[in-house]
């Protein structure tokens, strides 16, 4: 296996994880902020904060499913 391939992995598996972390972040404000009673947040509707979030969710599970992909057969 050459280094490519490591690092095409290591960096899909970063992906994976930055997106997950900003997307639990992002529903978690949008699900606090409507729990609270707010429409909006910073001049964007709390449901596109949720969409984003879902969206950045979304690409944390392509990243992994890629980086499981990548992987050498056993």
């Amino acid at each position: 296996m050459g280094t490519e391939e490591l690092q095409m992995r290591a960096l899909l598996t970063w992906v994976g994880r930055l997106a997950g972390m900003l997307g639990v972040a992002l529903i978690f404000v949008a699900a606090a902020e409507r729990l609270a009673g707010a429409y909006h947040v910073g001049g964007f509707q709390v449901g596109t904060i949720l969409q984003a979030g879902m969206a950045s969710t979304l690409v944390a599970c392509l990243g992994y499913a890629a980086a499981v992909a990548e992987r050498p057969q056993r």
